[in-house]
């Protein structure tokens, strides 16, 4: 039975009872007793190893409430678009990736990360663009939300899109003005359709790739991940990383449940129970787009527009189905909600369905992104135990983006996490979305602090949350949206020992320095899986 003593440095428990301990003892991987130093100390033997945390912070390792590791690993496989800042930018470094892979002619020329946003050009891509890389191999590029991106004119051939193509529907292909022929552009449900069919790394090549986004996720302190929309590839690498018994963290999937709900009924050993270290959830659906390239579903139009409002990815009745077919299994659904409009088919259909008296239980619900709810969606989330999980750094990463698409009275409403808390008992979550932004937890209890944009804005200073209430919403609250709140989210006598060490306490610092706190370690039940390297 190993055992092991942290003493000497700020203790954070995450217990409203007792929110700090001078020392506590793991063993066999739980937390075996908290207390004051002397008396922990007592329990030692001649095999405890005694740390020092010297004055750094130790509290509960982070929980990832969203976000696509499977996706995230994929992606390291591809050119990296984040830092581009034109078309001329996006040209060349997939030239350089071509010229560094040593393509053969089938292969494909994949990229992510590009935002539009961020270009000169402010606009996307087209087949014009990426015809200048290459004409005889397949292109094709995602934005850096996953909603929408493009392809060059053997994309367009490969997938079958010409003008006659009709758009799917919650989805668009780009046309040129006069001709109707497809530009390459693709957006919501037409790039969907189209990024199943790219091609992607091995399985011998994606264990590699998930072992390094794996350790990507615990340098950020996080011991349990999500992946957050799992399809027949998705599924294949994970259950292959837990046949092979190569996962450290715990991952939680949800199952399409649109369009690969098959994974659930033939894979029921996975459901609610992990083997090694995977198990399967519940369901996620989409039911919009994203507000920074303006295809959020909202109730008002975008600024600068008399009727665009952007557009649902199902009519109402769809997501009652869908609803439905998720609580009918007793299963916990997922779905991805950004616009108010979105979050009222969500919310409506759930109301149905506790009308009806069919159901018992909703299974802790839990509304993705959140972005432009208002209060008296909240207060209806509450009302259902519907749990909102927010990705409070768009505040910083598009607050400026949303001024523009929102105007200020809604933009500054944008994750409204301050006004969730002030109606109380309702359970929030935060997320980063990875591989939409790095799984950079301290990063993001940051931007909930300070909700600052990349201009210097205070985007909603009324929204602002104290740090101890964003910390909770990546450690016990996220525990809870997972239906593990017995186990995880806290230290407390019987729970696993998924740990933290911060070279500093975020509760201690002046809130804008929150930002530059380390990770120092992350421990998964009293096992080091990521240790800093010491400059």
């Amino acid at each position: 039975m190993k055992k092991i003593i942290y003493y000497n440095g700020d203790i954070l428990t995450m217990e409203d009872t007792n929110l700090y301990v001078e020392a506590i003892l793991v063993e066999d991987g739980l937390i075996k007793k908290i207390g004051n130093k002397e008396e922990i100390l007592r329990l030692k033997d001649n095999e405890t190893e005694i740390i020092d945390l010297e004055g750094k912070t130790l509290m509960p390792s982070f929980i990832d409430a969203h976000s696509h590791i499977s996706g995230f690993a994929t992606g390291l496989a591809f050119a990296n678009l984040d830092k581009c800042r034109s078309f001329q930018d996006i040209i060349n470094t997939l030239n350089k990736f071509k010229e560094e892979s040593e393509l053969a002619p089938e292969d494909w020329i994949v990229g992510f990360g590009y935002d539009n946003n961020n270009l000169k050009e402010k606009k996307n891509p087209t087949k014009e663009v990426l015809d200048k890389v290459s004409k005889d191999h397949v292109i094709f590029i995602s934005h850096i939300s996953g909603h929408n991106g493009s392809t060059n004119s053997k994309g367009l051939e490969y997938f079958g899109i010409t003008k006659d193509t009709k758009d799917p529907v919650g989805g668009k292909y780009g046309r040129e003005l006069e001709s109707n022929e497809p530009n390459g552009y693709l957006e919501e449900a037409a790039y969907r359709k189209c990024s199943l069919k790219v091609k992607r790394p091995s399985l011998k090549q994606m264990e590699g790739l998930f072992k390094k986004a794996e350790k990507i996720y615990e340098s950020y302190g996080i011991t349990t991940a999500q992946d957050g929309f799992i399809r027949d590839t998705e599924f294949k690498i994970l259950k292959h990383m837990s046949d092979v018994k190569n996962i450290e963290m715990d991952i939680i999937g949800y199952i399409d449940l649109a369009d690969s709900k098959h994974i659930y009924y033939d894979n029921k050993d996975f459901v609610n129970k992990y083997i090694n270290r995977f198990k399967i959830g519940g369901f996620k659906i989409f039911l919009d787009g994203s507000p920074q390239e303006r295809t959020a579903y909202l109730t008002k139009p975008y600024e600068g527009e008399r009727t665009y409002r952007g557009y649902p990815n199902y009519p109402g009745e769809k997501v009652v189905e869908l609803v439905e077919e998720a609580l009918d299994c007793k299963e916990q659904l997922l779905a991805h909600t950004n616009g108010d409009a979105a979050a009222d088919q969500y919310l409506d259909a759930f109301k149905k369905a506790i009308k009806s008296e069919k159901y018992n239980d909703i299974y802790r619900p839990v509304m993705i992104h959140s972005q432009i709810v208002r209060e008296d969606q909240v207060a209806d989330m509450k009302k259902i135990n519907m749990i909102p999980s927010y990705f409070v750094a768009h505040t910083y990463f598009w607050g400026d983006v949303h001024i523009k698409n929102l105007g200020k009275e809604r933009a500054f409403k944008i994750s409204p996490v301050k006004t969730t808390v002030n109606l109380g008992e309702i359970t929030y979550t935060l997320h980063q979305d990875t591989p939409v932004i790095l799984p950079d937890m301290v990063f993001t209890i940051w931007c909930a602090v300070n909700r600052i944009t990349k201009s210097g804005v205070i985007i909603g200073p009324d929204e602002r949350v104290t740090t101890i209430e964003a910390l909770k919403a990546v450690t016990i609250n996220a525990a809870y949206q997972y239906f593990e709140e017995n186990i995880k989210g806290s230290i407390k006598e019987g729970k696993l020992a998924d740990l933290i060490i911060l070279d500093k306490n975020p509760l201690k610092v002046d809130k804008m320095d929150i930002k530059d706190i380390k990770v120092i370690e992350t421990i998964k039940e009293g096992k080091v899986l990521y240790k800093k390297v010491s400059n």
